[in-house]
């Protein structure tokens, strides 16, 4: 029995396979006389594949939680430039209707504070602009329209948040899994001292009747 066929086809979402409970170890063995430790070893390499997944994907958990604020804070940046500068357009607008040549004074720059690392801030102007620069990873940087921007980080947020449910939820059903296999060894182990302590009595007992 190899330690694949542990696994039943019954399967998760994201195709992680489920641990069978074994009800009757007697019989999961072949017999009152079945080996166990080909099983139990099975068992142990099916827990540490299970344990291997549950690192990646925790792993991949606090990946996704640290990048889910930086691409939500981004957006809410985005959006209000977005919105600054719509404002912007419609007070030109109206003043044009109302316009004479010493009415018009430009927007004043936006001043804020930009983060240079973990407890270091700079202060600096912004410019009336329709175009931002969006790192998207491997030191690559791209200039987006105002509305592109928006859109792409909102498909990045929903995609990102999506992940991470479906990482917890993987991440439950794993440590439910081990929980399966861990009981099972624990049973097979003392479904076999059983046996063999009812073997020796079974011996002894035989012995005395001998004598």
């Amino acid at each position: 029995m190899s330690a694949k066929s542990i696994f039943q086809e019954e399967k998760n979402p994201r195709g992680i396979p489920k641990a069978p409970f074994i009800a009757n170890v007697e019989e999961y063995l072949g017999g009152p006389d079945g080996a166990v430790e080909t099983p139990l070893k099975n068992f142990q390499d099916a827990i540490a594949k299970y344990r291997y997944m549950d690192a990646n994907l925790t792993q991949r958990r606090k990946g996704l939680e640290d990048k889910i604020p930086d691409i939500r804070k981004t957006l809410h940046m985005v959006e209000f430039l977005q919105e600054r500068r719509e404002g912007k357009n419609k007070n030109d607008d109206l003043e044009d209707d109302l316009s004479d040549e010493n009415s018009e004074s430009p927007q004043k720059p936006l001043t804020t504070t930009f983060e240079l690392n973990d407890t270091l801030f700079a202060e600096a102007e912004l410019e009336d602009t329709d175009t931002v620069y969006l790192w998207l990873g491997a030191n690559v940087m791209l200039s987006y329209k105002l509305s592109e921007a928006a859109s792409l980080l909102r498909s990045k947020l929903d995609l990102a948040e999506a992940s991470l449910k479906a990482t917890i939820e993987d991440l439950e059903f794993l440590r439910e899994q081990l929980t399966v296999m861990e009981v099972n060894t624990a049973r097979v182990y003392n479904w076999d001292v059983k046996r063999r302590r009812e073997r020796r009595l079974a011996g002894e007992a035989d012995g005395k009747k001998g004598g």
